[in-house]
């Protein structure tokens, strides 16, 4: 496998220092910003793979991937996924919470249909995704979500205006709406809350809270999803990656579609 990764900040940062176990990746291109191309090494795994630094999209295609990760926020998804499903090549898309724009939504799959590939949406900090998507198909869905991170992850977002994060002593409510609405406003902190919106019973119908918690164990997802077919409740302490905002474990979920991927055996 050639891989592509588009951003090279904290999720890309740590998926690179497990490329290396996944049998099959022959190089990895990483398309960067204008001037940051020296911020990405010149291998992964002590050499083991070979990195190239790109700043477009056409540069990206030139060195033949044969599947992307996204990882560098809504701006990128806007900017770069569509054309390369358009390609042909088949994207993980991890910053999910950007399908909350109806039109980038209905872009990205028409390029996808056009170009015959796939927008892959990981499960990423949260898990139960597969029964619930499958409980769809049972009739109506109702899904509440519960997001909660130490006031540190919401640094420099809406919640500052809510709250006091640097003097909260105890949990605070920052938000309550819909998956649309939290997908929105908290681009960085709410990706979990879109995907069990297009899991489950779409934007408007499920409906999120997000906190702020100074005893949080980590960042917490819960939720709950009661269809004719199940009731199902989820809750999951995920550890904080090296940016507060990211679980660890949206990490080893794109780690598990890039093995999937190579693998004989998916699950």
């Amino acid at each position: 496998m050639r891989l592509g990764l588009i951003g090279y900040g904290t999720i890309a940062r740590t998926l690179a220092g497990h490329l290396a176990a996944v049998s099959g990746i022959e190089a990895v291109t990483v398309l960067v910003r204008p001037g940051r191309e020296a911020d990405v090494p010149a291998s992964f795994g002590d050499g083991a793979i070979p990195v190239a630094a790109v700043t477009s999209v056409d540069a990206l295609l030139a060195e033949r991937p044969d599947f992307v990760v996204e990882c560098a926020g809504h701006s990128a998804v806007d900017a770069f996924v569509p054309p390369l499903l358009r390609a042909g090549l088949d994207v993980v898309v991890v910053s999910i919470g950007a399908l909350a724009d109806e039109a980038l939504s209905r872009r990205l799959r028409d390029a996808a249909v056009g170009g015959r590939s796939r927008m892959i949406l990981p499960a990423g900090a949260v898990g139960g995704i597969d029964i619930l998507s499958a409980l769809g198909a049972g009739g109506e869905i109702q899904v509440r979500y519960t997001g909660t991170k130490p006031p540190k992850a919401w640094a420099g977002t809406p919640a500052e205006a809510v709250v006091d994060l640097a003097a909260l002593d105890r949990p605070a409510v920052i938000f309550e709406g819909t998956a649309r609405e939290a997908a929105t406003a908290y681009p960085k902190n709410a990706n979990v809350a879109a995907t069990l919106a297009l899991a489950g019973a779409g934007f408007e119908a499920t409906r999120v809270v997000l906190v702020a918690d100074p005893s949080a164990p980590g960042n917490v997802h819960e939720f709950e999803a009661v269809s004719p077919v199940a009731r199902v409740t989820m809750r999951i302490e995920n550890a904080p990656s090296g940016n507060a905002k990211t679980s660890l474990a949206t990490i080893m979920s794109v780690l598990r579609e890039i093995r999937n991927r190579q693998g004989p055996v998916v699950i």
